[in-house]
């Protein structure tokens, strides 16, 4: 699709009864721009077909003469009309001229800039920056297509058929890991030049969405070597890449991102655990929690507090001093291995620090954009999974004589629930093509990641509700969906510090 700010013709084809309205209609063919001193968008439009719209608007009603309260007196039924309309009329007209007069003044205003978004963007919704010859598309490439059916082949004769089964016992899903990992299902970021797919995160996206449509507690634990290898893709040696993501492709190993701890999650800057320099090696002391792959992984990507900030590092999940906790019992998605961390006195070397000493929160931050639309799409498959049972489920129900999505309660819901998949999943693809552009997508990925939690925990809830009492019982789908999608709304940043990230781009300041 290609999408242009082009005016055809700018106003309906009838003519209207007007002949100045007729000849002012045949000037304004092409896009009028305004003379702005910061040429973005207005409410989400390009400001030149804003301002074209708002002065075609006051233009028009400077031309309309209203018709003089005498006239009325010559004009038969059905066209005559009273002093008293006239007057309404000619009121009306003033105050178009003077509303269209004032939207047009405040769009030659330059919008205030919100202080922590990039110089020349507003709010930080601004339109693409980039230029592309074919314009916007929402296609997927031939790549992409073939990623997307591997994916959704995999989901449905090897996940599905397994996911309740794993939900009951609790136990990590090594045997599907190992035949997605086969596949090319996992690491597909890691670059080719160490063996990997070197894939884009829209790839990634588009694969995740299906993996989580399957099982989301799956998803999230085969998901979780993403979190693990980001800090070294952005930030990385040579050497550590090499030595580290070179080895989870050539063995279907998994990784860990420890930088939760028991006191706090989003408050990143409050981080406990230290990293001490003694040499030319590092002394780690601290507990971390709620490790996804904790208990599986045979690295982890530690951040602590050290001299001047904190420090990113590469732990050997079996060296010295790391003590891993037991296993969480979680209210959904419980094959995801979750668990605490500790590290007592853990030595690790110079060449294992991930980026510059001291710059190892920075690092971090960047990682959650990375990820944080990986979130955002997995919310979106099991929106997506929940709006098929409940549409499955609607379709055969039979009350009253008819199914129960002809019943136009149950029709809505479904409606509502479709509608949002389909938003949530272009805002996510939004977040992810920022990032392959090179951009920071702290804004869309944030926005991706609020908006998709609330809706998958819509979603599930509905499709319990459609259910009825058969959506409360453990023998249908949707009861392991309620459970599963909660979690949503709290790991990656809850959705209150989502809402406090977007609200520093709109306003610009602290709440």
């Amino acid at each position: 699709m290609r999408l242009s700010t082009q005016r055809r013709g700018g106003r309906p084809s009838t003519p209207p009864p007007s002949s100045r309205l007729l000849h002012l209609r045949k000037q304004h063919t092409t896009p009028f721009s305004l003379p702005l001193t910061r040429p973005e968008v207005f409410l989400g439009l390009p400001v030149s077909s804003f301002a074209a719209l708002l002065l075609s608007t006051r233009e028009a009603a400077q031309h309309i003469s209203p018709p003089s309260p005498r006239r009325h007196r010559r004009l038969s039924p059905p066209f005559c009309r009273s002093a008293a309309t006239c007057r309404a009329r000619a009121s009306a007209a003033r105050n178009m001229r003077s509303t269209a007069k004032a939207m047009v003044a405040l769009c030659r205003t330059p919008l205030r800039m919100a202080g922590s978004v990039a110089t020349g963007v507003f709010f930080g919704a601004s339109m693409p920056a980039a230029q592309s010859a074919t314009g916007l598309s929402f296609g997927l490439t031939e790549q992409q297509l073939q990623y997307q059916e591997t994916a959704r082949s995999f989901a449905k004769d090897k996940m599905i058929p397994v996911a309740a089964e794993y939900d009951r016992s609790m136990k990590y899903p090594h045997e599907v890991y190992k035949q997605a990992w086969e596949l090319g299902l996992t690491n597909m970021h890691i670059p080719e030049k160490y063996g990997g797919l070197g894939a884009s995160v829209m790839d990634g996206l588009i694969v995740q969405e299906e993996l989580a449509y399957a099982c989301t507690g799956m998803a999230t634990a085969f998901d979780g070597n993403n979190l693990a290898e980001a800090p070294l893709l952005i930030a990385g040696t040579d050497a550590q890449k090499k030595k580290y993501l070179g080895r989870m492709v050539e063995e279907p190993l998994l990784a860990a991102y420890c930088v939760t701890e028991p006191t706090g999650g989003s408050d990143v800057a409050g981080l406990k655990t230290t990293a001490r320099k003694e040499g030319d090696r590092w002394v780690i002391n601290g507990s971390k929690m709620w490790i996804t792959n904790g208990g599986v992984a045979s690295w982890y990507f530690v951040l602590a507090r050290s001299e001047g900030g904190y420090t990113g590092f590469i732990v050997d999940a079996n060296a010295p001093g790391v003590t891993r906790g037991e296993k969480e019992v979680m209210l959904g998605q419980r094959c995801s291995d979750t668990r605490g961390i500790t590290f007592e006195n853990v030595v690790v070397p110079e060449e294992n620090v991930v980026g510059e000493p001291g710059k190892g929160f920075q690092v971090a931050m960047r990682v959650f954009d990375f990820t944080r639309s990986s979130v955002a799409i997995a919310a979106v498959g099991l929106s997506r999974r929940a709006t098929d049972e409940a549409t499955r489920y609607a379709r055969e129900r039979v009350t009253m004589g008819k199914p129960i999505a002809q019943h136009q309660a149950v029709a809505f819901m479904l409606a509502e629930m479709a509608a949002g998949v389909e938003a949530c999943r272009l805002m996510t693809y939004r977040a992810g093509w920022d990032t392959d552009q090179g951009r920071r997508n702290t804004y869309y990925a944030s926005c991706a990641k609020m908006m998709a939690a609330n809706l998958a925990e819509k979603c599930a809830t509905n499709a319990v509700q459609i259910f009825g009492g058969n959506g409360y019982n453990t023998g249908y789908p949707v009861e392991k969906l309620y459970r599963d999608c909660k979690i949503f709304s709290i790991y990656e940043g809850t959705t209150q510090i989502q809402h406090t990230i977007v609200s520093r781009y709109v306003t610009g300041m602290r709440c």
